[in-house]
């Protein structure tokens, strides 16, 4: 029988296991929305046009690197199932071959990327306004990309190694150095929004420099030989092939919205920017429990401890419903002035005020999601999640479909329509997650990862 919600919250014998990787992951994931929410902010002043571009380009780099998030959630499911075994070089040795695997990933991103940006911008439905902006901001923001990954992969392997420190120091040094540097490039400088990329990517080569050094020394530490291995590159990619089927449901349900809202019009594209990023903003803060749930349960299913995966699950789902409720009270509270950071257009503000509603209500399911996600990835029950990733992926495209027939011209419905249809796809995830979790095919045991 499952045990009700505890009635002392902030009193569970589980806590301050949850929360010793939580807090520090909730903060360096919360630097990256930051981090894009002050890109709209500094390029929404130099206009709608400005500020829909780096929404059509921000939405095909972030379409990339999510595909290649497998390189963070898989490494941490790996390498926490081996530090729970007591197999610490084994699990480096896996770190190392994520990282020269995420380097190969960004040389071919990179040289295929760039010849197709405008195809992939045109593909989004951006303007002929918007379009010269997105194609500055893509080309410009490809050379981030080596960058990028390592910095997954390396964060990847000090999860599973139960090391949160450092992804944070790392996170925020970054992130606070692109805010820097973006203000100089585009205000300053008048570089426009190919300052935004610039700074982007300075920032994120000098991440993935800080976790090439640290995991370095981590392999020195435990003999382990920083030169790739064929079988432990292709072990990687296979690892995480479940991990990209259920990455790329996920995106094109995230990349229909954006092409949803360029078609409705410049207003809603820009509109729908700032409603993504203040959305990523609230995911990411909850996704810290789920990341401490792919640690934890890795470690816990590693050393055959079935109970305390069984009752951490249930902690941090509790979590993820309180934190939910938190977030719809703020997000109706700073909704009607939500706005002001990005734009001075009334027709975009209106549109965001409108959005956010939905995202307010949506923030409890939100939760439940984000946890039941990251626990079962942590359990390395992969092959589960790309079918119900699929799955639930067919239930939006209808609903999403149907929006342009169906808004209002001149008016914020076709927004408010399209968010909704993004609540059915997130219910849909809900239910989807939550019949596994309280079954038992996913609590396999071992150091090695479920097949």
């Amino acid at each position: 029988m499952a045990r009700p919600i505890s009635a002392a919250p902030f009193r569970h014998p589980r806590d301050r296991e949850i929360f010793r990787l939580a807090v520090p992951t909730f903060f360096a994931l919360v630097s990256e929305p930051l981090l894009l929410l002050t890109d709209s902010a500094v390029v929404g002043r130099l206009g709608t046009e400005a500020l829909g571009g780096l929404g059509v380009a921000g939405q095909v780099l972030l379409t990339f690197a999510n595909l290649c998030i497998f390189l963070a959630y898989g490494t941490t499911a790996a390498v926490s199932r081996r530090f729970g075994a007591g197999q610490l070089a084994l699990g480096v040795r896996h770190g190392v071959d994520g990282l020269w695997l995420a380097l190969l990933i960004a040389a071919v991103g990179i040289v295929v990327g760039w010849p197709l940006a405008p195809a992939l911008v045109d593909l989004l439905g951006a303007s002929a306004a918007v379009s010269p902006y997105a194609l500055t901001y893509l080309r410009i923001s490809l050379l981030s990309l080596p960058g990028l990954l390592v910095v997954m992969a390396g964060t990847g392997v000090l999860r599973g190694l139960q090391n949160a420190r450092v992804p944070l120091l790392v996170a925020v040094g970054a992130n606070l150095g692109n805010i820097v540097l973006c203000v100089l490039f585009v205000w300053v400088l008048g570089w426009g929004v190919a300052g935004s990329a610039w700074a982007t990517v300075i920032a994120q080569s000098g991440g993935a420099a800080v976790y090439l050094a640290v995991v370095g020394r981590a392999a020195r530490r435990h003999g382990v030989s920083l030169a790739p291995t064929l079988s432990g590159v292709r072990d990687a990619a296979a690892s995480g092939f479940a991990l990209f089927v259920r990455t790329v449901s996920l995106r094109v349900v995230l990349v229909v919205m954006t092409a949803v809202a360029a078609r409705l019009g410049d207003a809603e594209i820009a509109a729908h920017q700032v409603v993504s990023q203040l959305w990523s903003l609230l995911v990411f803060a909850m996704d810290a429990i789920a990341i401490a749930g792919q640690s934890i349960i890795g470690r816990y299913l590693g050393a055959s401890d079935v109970p305390g995966a069984r009752e951490t699950t249930r902690r941090m789902v509790e979590w993820g419903v309180m934190l939910g409720a938190v977030f719809t009270v703020l997000v109706l509270a700073v909704r009607p002035w939500a706005w002001i950071p990005f734009t001075e257009a009334p027709q975009v503000r209106d549109l965001i005020v409108a959005a956010l509603l939905v995202v307010a209500l949506l923030q409890p399911v939100s939760g439940v999601v984000m946890v039941l996600d990251g626990i079962l990835m942590g359990a390395g029950d992969q092959r589960y999640l790309a079918w119900a990733s699929l799955w639930t992926m067919l239930v939006f495209l209808p609903f999403a479909a149907l929006v342009p027939m169906a808004a209002s011209p001149g008016s914020p419905s076709g927004l408010v329509l399209l968010w909704s249809a993004f609540a059915v796809w997130m219910l849909a995830r809900g239910v989807s997650l939550g019949v596994r979790a309280a079954g038992t095919a996913w609590l396999v045991t071992g150091a090695g990862a479920p097949r």
